[in-house]
This record gives structure tokens, C-alpha cells and sequence, in this order.
């Protein structure tokens, strides 16, 4: 059975009078321990697709399974627990507290979920050291390159051992360099941590270095040529 399982998922927006269908009666599997990429045309739908699959919005017709657990016959408030819990996001723009400090950002799904700082303080330490922040924990966002943010970024979507990593774009604010460097750090961290793991991406480096690359064109995902 797959880690991750979407079947027949439909999702449409209303642009003003308008009907507009993004995701039509879309299949996919990820093995466990699988890294997909999802490349295809800006505007597409591949944000809309991370978020059904990670439990953030719900499809207007399908089923989401992950860890053998079927996410669409679960009440929201069970949604959100699980996905705080099994879930990783890393987003094109990172969204850190600018109030925070980097320490403090990746400590805070812990906190969220009353794990108190004996235990989040060396668990958010401990991965900011190994995404090469070190020396950075006491900064606060806006003393951080946009590099530096991401890989922080990266450290709180997995902050609570997620099973599942979800990544949009991740890379597609960043220099070419700092893309480089992040898309090792995307690929050690999946190994490292057991993750199966599924990226939204226009960058073909990055794509290239994931097992498989499916495309999302008119609704569904095809392997990619």
C-alpha cells in the first residue's frame, strides 16, 4: 500500500460567475520513503494540490489517504491535528515570526502543541544546527539572508518528525547558488529523516534530483517527458 494516496480528486474555484477546474479526478501514489517532484506551468494548480494533499484545504470530490489514514472522512479539528503531527511544510516564502528569533520560529509548532521548552529548546537547536545555523539562533528573521530564512524554514516544517514532507517551490525565491545549496539540504534531510516527501517545483535541478517527476497539466499528473 502507498504512503500517500489521492484518488479521484476534484477541486474547483469560482472566478467570479466562472467555474474553474484545477484539479480533475486526479490519482497519485507515493511510495514511502519516495521523493516526488511536481513540475507544470505557473497558475496550474500545483499549491492547490500540496495543500489537499497535506490536509490544508479539502477537494471538492476524492479521497486523501496518508499513512494509511483517509484524511477525508475526518472532522477538521482531527484534520489539523494530524497534520501538525505527520506533516512538514516548507513554503516558496517561508513565513517567519519577524518578532522571533530563529530559535524561537523553529520552536514553535512544538509550543503550539504544549510541548514545553525542556524539550522543543534542544530539539529546534538541534536542527538548526544541522541546517548549518548554528551561530544563527539568536537572530531574529530580519537579520537573516533569504537563504538562511528558507533553511530555517526547513527546520521548523520538521520540528515534530513528520512522515510527510511538503515542499512549494521551495527554492523559487532564491539565487541560483543558494537554490543549489538548499536543494542538498531538501535531499539530505529527506534521507536522513526516513521523510516520503513531495516538492512543487519549476526548478529542474532540483526536479532531476527526486526519484520520480510527474506533471500537472489540465487537472492531472502525468509522468513528466
Amino acid at each position: 500500500m502507498a504512503f500517500l494516496e489521492a484518488r479521484g480528486i476534484v477541486k474547483t474555484y469560482r472566478v467570479g460567475a466562472t467555474p474553474l477546474t484545477v484539479l480533475r479526478d486526479l490519482e497519485l501514489e507515493v511510495a514511502s520513503g519516495e521523493m516526488v517532484a511536481i513540475v507544470g506551468a505557473s497558475g496550474v494548480g500545483k499549491s492547490t494540490l500540496l495543500h489537499v494533499l497535506g490536509g490544508l484545504d479539502r477537494a471538492d470530490a476524492g479521497s486523501v489517504s496518508v499513512a494509511a489514514t483517509n484524511l477525508t472522512g475526518l472532522p477538521d479539528a482531527a484534520v489539523v491535528a494530524f497534520r501538525n503531527r505527520h506533516v512538514g511544510f516548507v513554503f516558496q516564502f517561508h513565513h517567519l515570526l519577524p518578532e522571533f528569533t530563529a530559535l524561537e520560529n523553529v520552536e514553535m509548532p512544538m509550543r503550539i502543541a504544549r510541548i514545553g521548552p525542556a524539550e522543543s529548546r534542544p530539539r529546534a537547536t538541534e536542527l538548526l544546527e544541522r541546517v548549518g545555523l548554528a551561530e544563527r539562533l539568536g537572530h531574529r528573521p530580519g537579520m537573516l539572508s533569504g537563504g538562511e530564512q528558507q533553511r530555517v524554514a526547513v527546520a521548523r516544517a520538521l520540528v515534530m518528525r513528520p512522515s510527510m514532507l511538503l515542499a512549494d517551490e521551495p527554492t523559487g525565491n532564491l539565487d541560483e547558488h543558494t537554490a543549489e545549496s538548499l536543494h542538498a539540504l531538501l535531499a539530505e534531510m529527506h534521507r536522513a529523516d526516513g521523510l516520503t516527501s513531495v516538492i512543487a517545483t519549476h526548478n529542474p535541478r532540483l526536479a532531476a534530483a527526486c526519484d520520480r517527476i510527474l506533471r500537472l497539466e489540465e487537472g492531472r499528473l502525468v509522468p513528466a517527458a
